[in-house]
Formats: structure tokens, sequence, C-alpha cells
């Protein structure tokens, strides 16, 4: 038996961040998050289940991988193997158009297309709300990219109720994310290890406690295009996440010198006027976030900065969706 997908699914940032868990192993969060997907920052990942393999396969941006992350692929694929009552050997193609392991959602796109796809290729129909939970335990992040636009994550009280579904369509609102990309090494501790480490830091509990307070704001903003509103609770959520990361034990501070150079940019920006706001995940790089009519200018100014190698632009992008050309199996 063989059966074939292709899914392609964007990365997203979240507004209203995810950090620390109440089950690691459902990956049950912490709080609720508000995240926006970008269109263009994506992985495309084909699924191809065969007795004929002899054990899953993973091969990611053209490499052969035999580590973590074809253990992390396996383990997911065991959960949708178990769903659609099979026990077959996979072969996973899986292409990212951006850095992997920096600080934007790779694992959000990744588990995202990997769990719509497998679930085509073993023809498992599967509602996006059902989706959306089933990626979730891949990466607490990928059931944001499943569906589209801005989305919003509840924390619910189990599996099935810890979902993501689209407060409002990419369409709704265009912001513009200039992604400032200040370093493209792979993260020392990537977010998994870091969750763990959340209940570590004595801010963690008042953080989540204010969550409600902060995703209100946040939901508002998106839903009436409100930008002060939106750069006030998403800077606010931004730096409370990071504090809760620095005052972890072990500390975890995943700022660079440049890091810090494109917040201080950022705040002389509006303080001269223009809308714009910054968030950062867990990683060194910086989202600066805008309407689209100021973005060429920010953009400009961005890569003029000390430490900025790179700026990627991406606007609100769609749902995971289904391919109909697959990847083929070439390894470098």
């Amino acid at each position: 038996m063989t059966g074939v997908a292709t899914a392609r699914s964007n990365s997203n940032i979240a507004l209203i961040k995810y950090w620390g868990n109440r089950d690691d192993e459902l990956r049950l969060p912490a709080n609720g998050s508000i995240s926006m997907n970008l269109e263009g920052l994506e992985t495309v990942t084909t699924v191809r289940f065969s007795t004929e393999l002899a054990g899953d396969r993973l091969i990611l941006n053209g490499e052969l991988r035999q580590d973590e992350a074809l253990e992390r692929v396996a383990r997911h694929l065991d959960h949708i193997r178990r769903l659609a009552g099979v026990a077959l050997p996979a072969e996973v193609i899986s292409r990212n158009n951006f850095p992997t392991g920096a600080g934007i959602a790779s694992s959000a796109s990744a588990f995202a297309a990997l769990t719509v796809a497998a679930c085509r290729a073993l023809g498992l129909e599967l509602s996006e709300r059902e989706l959306s939970a089933l990626a979730r335990l891949g990466s607490g992040s990928a059931c944001r990219s499943v569906p589209g636009g801005f989305v919003e994550w509840y924390a619910g009280e189990d599996h099935g109720s810890s979902y993501a579904e689209s407060i409002a369509p990419a369409d709704h609102w265009e912001l513009i994310d200039l992604v400032a990309i200040v370093s493209r090494e792979h993260k020392a501790v990537g977010s998994t290890g870091g969750h763990t480490l959340a209940p570590t830091s004595p801010l963690q509990a008042a953080r989540i406690a204010d969550t409600p307070r902060r995703l209100a704001i946040c939901r508002t903003a998106i839903l009436e295009r409100d930008f002060e509103a939106l750069a006030g609770v998403v800077e606010q959520d931004a730096l409370m996440m990071h504090a809760v990361m620095m005052t972890s034990r072990p500390t975890l501070l995943y700022w660079s010198p440049a890091t810090l150079r494109v917040i201080q940019a950022v705040q002389r920006w509006r303080n001269e006027g223009i809308p714009v706001c910054f968030t950062i995940d867990a990683g060194p790089n910086v989202h600066v976030l805008t309407p689209a009519s100021h973005h060429q200018k920010l953009n400009d100014a961005l890569r003029s900065l000390e430490g900025v190698q790179e700026v990627l632009i991406a606007g609100p992008g769609g749902p995971t969706e289904l391919l109909t050309e697959h990847l083929s199996a070439q390894v470098h």
C-alpha cells in the first residue's frame, strides 16, 4: 500500500506569545495566544507512506536527517498512524524557504504541513479544528499555522479543546512583518526546552495571570485595525515573555547586540511618528510590524542598521493547503 500527499504551510508570528506548558506531553499551553500567518515564509512537505520503505526517512532542505529531527517527525507520524490504524513507514521530504531554528517559527509551518499532508496521504478526513489540535502535538505553535490569517489558539482543557481558529482572514488588514535577520545560527536552546524552564521564573505566574487582558486588547485591535493599540500590547507581551526567559533557571538570553539595536531603532522611529512596533520569538531575530504603506521606508532603514544581515518581508498568510505537485527525494 502507498499513499502520498503534499502540503504548504506558512510560518506565523505570535502577537500574544505562547510560553510554557501545562502538559508537556500534549503540549497544552500555559496560556492562549494570537498570531498572524506569514505569507511567503513557508514550508512545503511531501509525505509518502509505503510498504517498500524499511523505516521512516526525513529529507529536510535536501539533507538526509537521522538525528533528533527524524525522531520528532516519527513520533508525530505515530499519532497520525494510530488515528488511521496503520503502521506504514513514511518518507518525509520537507523544504523551508527561510532559516530553520533561528526564531522564525520553522517548527510551526513544518508540523502544520506534515500533519495536513500525512492525514491526506492516509485518507483521514479531519476538520480544520481537528487538524489544528493534531498539529499541536508536534509543535505547539503549529496549531496556529493550520488556519489562515489572524489566528487565536485557545489554551483549552484537554487535547480536543486546545486548538486554533481564524479570527480574521488574511485580507482583513494589510500588516507587514519585516523580519530583521541578525543571526542564522540554530539557537542553543530550542522552544521545546525553553517551555519546560518557564515555571522556574518567578515572573511566569504573573505573565499567565495577565494574559486574558492582553488577548482581549490584541483581539479587539486586530478586528478594529487599531495599530496603536496593537503596538502597545504586542511589545509589552514580547518583553514579558523575554523577562520570563531571562529570569528562568538556567537563564535564557536569546538577544544579541544587534537585537537590541533593532529594538532601539524601532522605538526611535515610533517617537518620530512612524506606526511601527517589534516582537521577538525565541531567538535573536526581530519582527518589525507596520502597516503596508510604511514598509518600504522601514525596510531600507532596517537594512542600514549594523548587524542586520537580511530583511525578510511577509504580509498576512492563508491557511495550510494541499498541493498537487510533490517534492522529489533529492539529497545534496
